[in-house]
């Protein structure tokens, strides 16, 4: 399980970048997502014919970061994580279409991203503190 303070982060933004790797070539996308707390996964629609749908298929070792846009040194937080690129649960879908309701319309596919690591740098607990999660195995 998370430590509360980095849950309560996940789930004030919707908002994460995605980092797939193909042939040794990096590529970065910015997808909505919704955190499925009990499995420790961020919930993504993508189509397979995306870049980084087809990647993340072809290699499902991926990574991504979540940020607060902030200049005051003080309230930077952010989340860097590695996962594993999945199928959605059936759960895991319901937590999206809560979050995004109006994205039952469009039929995505949805995928689940399930945190393998995880590192919350929050300054509003003092400058530079970081905080880990380990998923266990």
């Amino acid at each position: 399980m998370l430590e509360p303070s980095i849950t309560a982060f996940l789930k004030k933004h919707h908002l994460l970048t995605l980092a797939t790797c193909k042939d040794n070539l990096p590529y970065c996308a910015s997808c909505f997502y919704a955190f499925h707390e009990q499995s420790t996964t961020f919930v993504i629609a993508t189509d397979e014919k995306t870049r980084h749908g087809h990647e993340a298929l072809g290699n499902t070792h991926v990574a991504g970061s979540v940020a607060l846009e902030t200049k005051l040194i003080g309230k930077i937080q952010g989340v860097q994580f590695t996962g594993v690129f999945r199928e959605a649960t059936e759960v895991e879908k319901k937590v999206y279409f809560k979050r995004f309701p109006y994205a039952i319309a469009m039929q995505p596919v949805l995928w689940g991203i399930e945190i393998t690591y995880l590192k919350f740098t929050d300054n509003t607990l003092g400058f530079g503190k970081k905080l880990e999660f380990f998923a266990s195995n």
